[in-house]
């Protein structure tokens, strides 16, 4: 027997560290497995840590400089690499001739050490699993755990090809979900840097001006040349203070409470957050219903979806919806309290526990998110012009009385 350490995922989705017997690493991997913790990294207890990818062992900070500029693996690397393996092996390719192939055709030279990498962990004897969970930056804990059943199962030539079409599915809800947040956010920094400018630049001139007319000038014009005076006093320490605000936000965001925290804050914001909360809800039957049909149990697969829905607000949603079921409740009950289903859902969820098929409901309620997000993005530019506009015209709105008043009551006074 061997030891081992190893670092993994727990069934909550937390990293754990720690050593494990076994007579090989694939053993020990079984092992971890069995407790439920998915491994990312088994190695020997008395081996060194790998250098990592890219990187050479040079002296001073020269290897940390040649890693930052060193290609990377891209999500797109691992998508083609997963049909071109699908491909492969239902061909009868085996697996060992198939990376070799694929390594010595692939351009990237990152993608090209990966797939070394993975040949030599295989030919050392690990599964195809553990060799993939030596690179847990480019392979998923869910696409990890998918070959695992397929490795238990003898059915990865199906698994790769689900997986491809999984890949191909986040890829596209990711993109359409960005293209939806694009455009508003352009918006809002463009009328932040609008009115930088008008307070910085514009209403100081116009300040000289009524100055010396010796009246009082209307409130709105008071309060407008206020802060425009404040800016200009002020403008280094706002500068900081934003950027102090920022990087605060951003080290709060990384706490499990702060992402807790921007997780459901992103879901509540007006029109773009029930378009990332479908997408989000899409990932999650497409992800359910993926595991199902590999043979992957429900439990065991709630974990694992959980994981793979990128939003930390859901994944705990689903993670009551497991603990609810690991006491014996129906996976329809579960669902309606956390509060995140509609209706219509729910009904599908029912019909689907009831015959057995949940794994085809769960797809039908994946296509239908999609079509609903789909139908949202292409109707975003009509729902935010108003909003827009209302605030454009208000902007618009306070800069015309707090300027032309003035200018006004002075023309009177010289009729």
């Amino acid at each position: 027997m061997s030891t081992f350490n190893y670092r993994g995922r727990d069934r909550a989705g937390k990293l754990v560290k720690g050593t494990i017997e076994g007579d090989s690493a694939s053993a020990a991997a079984s092992n971890l497995m069995a407790t439920g913790v998915t491994p990312l990294e088994i190695r020997p207890a008395s081996s060194a840590k790998p250098v990592a990818k890219g990187s050479t062992e040079t002296s001073g900070g020269k290897g940390k400089d040649l890693e930052l500029f060193a290609p990377k693996v891209q999500h797109a690397d691992i998508l083609i690499f997963t049909r071109q393996i699908h491909t492969l092996l239902k061909a009868g390719v085996p697996i060992m001739r198939a990376l070799t192939g694929l390594q010595e055709s692939n351009t990237n030279p990152a993608m090209k050490a990966l797939l070394k990498d993975v040949k030599e962990s295989l030919d050392a004897g690990r599964d195809l699993s553990l060799s993939f969970a030596r690179h847990p930056k480019e392979f998923s804990t869910f696409y990890l755990s998918m070959i695992r059943v397929g490795e238990m199962t003898g059915r990865l030539e199906e698994i790769f090809i689900r997986l491809f079409h999984h890949m191909e599915f986040e890829k596209y809800m990711r993109e359409q979900v960005q293209s939806a947040l694009r455009y508003p956010s352009f918006v809002m920094m463009a009328m932040g840097v609008a009115m930088v400018v008008i307070n910085i630049w514009v209403i100081p001139a116009f300040a000289g001006v009524f100055k010396g007319f010796g009246a009082e000038l209307p409130l709105m014009t008071r309060i407008l040349i206020g802060f425009s005076g404040f800016m200009v006093t002020w403008w280094p320490a706002l500068i900081l203070g934003g950027g102090a605000l920022f990087i605060g936000m951003r080290s709060y965001v990384n706490t499990p409470a702060g992402r807790l925290w921007w997780d459901y804050t992103k879901m509540s914001v007006p029109i773009a957050g029930k378009i990332v909360r479908k997408a989000t809800l899409a990932r999650f039957a497409r992800s359910f219903s993926l595991a199902s049909r590999s043979g992957v149990p429900a439990v065991q697969a709630m974990t694992t979806v959980a994981l793979t829905v990128d939003n930390e607000y859901m994944a705990q949603k689903i993670s009551s919806i497991r603990h609810s079921v690991e006491r014996g409740e129906s996976i329809l009950k579960s669902s309606m309290a956390t509060g995140i289903f509609t209706p219509v859902v729910l009904q599908m969820i029912a019909v689907g526990e009831e015959s057995g098929s949940l794994d085809e409901m769960m797809e039908e309620i994946a296509e239908m998110y999609q079509s609903e997000v789909e139908y949202e993005l292409k109707t975003l530019s009509q729902q935010i012009e108003p909003i827009m506009i209302i605030m454009l015209g208000g902007m618009v709105l306070v800069l015309a009385l707090g300027i032309f008043l003035p200018l006004w009551d002075m023309g009177k006074v010289a009729k």
